[in-house]
């Protein structure tokens, strides 16, 4: 396991169910139906790749990667980016930051691949213990 990787996924899961429950309550009496969406949205692919870290994280007992830290890191810069910049958006109306979501996507698809190809390149098989 990662250590470092599992410790940041759970304070990245806290801070997505804290702000999931700010948007929820907090927002819903000052945001347009559409900015509650896009927070919605943020939250969501955040709490996505909170659990791709986890998954990772706890894959480090079996692949043995130097891609598999890519991959996490990968899902970091996409969790802050992506869903960084749309809470950003909706909390400012700061359409600049919006612009800077496709890169977080971006952080997400090349953390999925890298994930992919760690788990290709390790030669570790997993066996249930008998």
């Amino acid at each position: 396991m990662r250590k470092g990787i599992f410790l940041i996924a759970c304070l990245s899961g806290f801070l997505a169910t804290a702000l999931g429950a700010f948007g929820a309550h907090g927002l819903k009496t000052v945001a347009s139906g559409e900015m509650l969406q896009i927070f919605g949205l943020a939250v969501d692919y955040h709490f996505y790749h909170t659990f791709a870290l986890i998954g990772a994280a706890l894959a480090g007992h079996w692949v043995k990667s130097k891609l598999l830290d890519y991959a996490c890191y990968a899902f970091i810069f996409g969790i802050v980016l992506f869903a960084g910049s749309l809470y950003s958006y909706v909390l400012t109306g700061t359409k600049f930051l919006a612009m800077l979501t496709p890169l977080g996507g971006m952080g997400f698809l090349i953390g999925w691949l890298l994930l992919a190809a760690a788990v290709y390149q390790s030669n570790t098989e997993v066996h249930p213990e008998s």
